[in-house]
């Protein structure tokens, strides 16, 4: 980020600015590619939206002046928006109930290898080796294409779980069954908002994500400016143990000065924060929403979620221009954490154990 601001000349919030057009086209397109994908099919929609993306993260390096940047950033986001919905509805339907929160985890944590691995790549070879800003761009995207065409190619669609085969079999019999025999006709996006539980889920993953993308965004120019849910009887239990540990490491990283103390509380954040949460969220938002919806139920969770990386980077960027520090971002990412978690503890019912 240092490096392509000082080469167009971006204030921090032109910078932040950079980052919150690729979420706003990525949360906007949630709801729509999630509809599309339960219709269409899942797997062509990712594999085109990845298309889409890493065709114009390579454009990206091409970028010649910064509304050029900022036009290929929103055409990257909008290819990565078709991933969310359809990807979780594909495999939220594949992997038993009973694994769910698991199985999330262990795909969820493909964002963290990819986090990282693009820090390493792009200071190695920019910063340490003086190579221009673009050629990340021009390395990652060929694997995006290929990783694209892959889920197209490999994965299976409309797999049965074991537990809704036996519903299928007991409506065959003419037995009563519950929500599966719902019309798809009836549901809607106001059903999906108006849902208490998938509501009180859409609050807290937009405060968890605010604060994850104030880090993810700033964490790195801040430091260089200025220095399992499945075995628990309730998400909710394991959601009021995480988030206020959460909050507690944001808070604190806005003024530790010690090296070893900073290091832990990354830890903890990414222990407890939006990369620990999102599994036990998905898995939440699973268990409430219309079955035949599914997809877009989980895009609409992400779009509200994904609206809070809209607003952090250019709001932390545009707060650290006028009073001269990054900490009042992080304070606010808190203050945020606190809301959230409030509010889903005032919105939330408590879940029914199946038998």
């Amino acid at each position: 980020m240092p490096v392509i601001g000082e080469q167009f000349g971006l204030s921090n919030a032109d910078l932040g600015l950079a980052n919150s057009i690729f979420f706003l086209t990525y949360a906007v397109v949630q709801i729509p590619f999630g509809a599309l994908g339960d219709k269409i099919g899942r797997r062509l929609v990712i594999m085109l939206g990845f298309i889409l993306f890493g065709a114009m993260t390579y454009a990206t390096g091409l970028a010649t002046t910064f509304v050029m940047f900022l036009i290929i950033r929103a055409l990257v986001g909008g290819g990565q928006g078709a991933y969310y919905g359809p990807q979780y509805a594909l495999s939220s339907e594949a992997i038993p109930t009973r694994n769910l929160t698991l199985g999330t985890a262990i795909i969820n944590s493909g964002m963290a290898f990819g986090t990282s691995g693009g820090y390493l790549l792009s200071s190695q070879l920019v910063l340490e080796n003086g190579q221009h800003w673009s050629r990340p761009f021009f390395i990652t995207a060929i694997p995006t294409i290929i990783v694209g065409i892959l889920f197209y190619v490999v994965l299976k669609e409309k797999i049965v779980r074991p537990e809704d085969q036996e519903k299928t079999v007991a409506e065959s019999k003419g037995e009563e069954t519950t929500s599966l025999a719902e019309d798809t006709s009836k549901i809607s996006l106001g059903s999906i908002f108006g849902n208490r539980n998938l509501l009180a889920a859409f609050i807290l993953v937009f405060t968890s994500i605010y604060a994850n993308f104030v880090i993810i965004t700033w964490l790195p120019t801040f430091l260089i400016e200025e220095m399992r849910a499945d075995k628990m009887r309730s998400s909710k239990k394991l959601i009021f143990t995480l988030m206020p540990l959460a909050t507690i490491s944001v808070f604190l990283m806005a003024f530790v000065t010690n090296r070893t103390l900073l290091i832990a509380m990354l830890i903890l954040y990414r222990l407890t924060g939006k990369l620990a949460l999102d599994p036990i969220m998905v898995a939440f938002v699973s268990r409430h929403a219309p079955r035949r919806a599914l997809g877009t139920a989980l895009s609409a969770y992400n779009f509200v979620g994904m609206s809070g990386s809209i607003l952090a980077p250019y709001i932390t960027g545009f707060l650290s221009d006028v009073s001269g520090s990054m900490q009042i971002g992080f304070y606010v990412a808190s203050v945020l954490l606190i809301l959230g978690t409030i509010a889903f503890a005032s919105l939330a019912r408590e879940e029914k154990q199946a038998v």
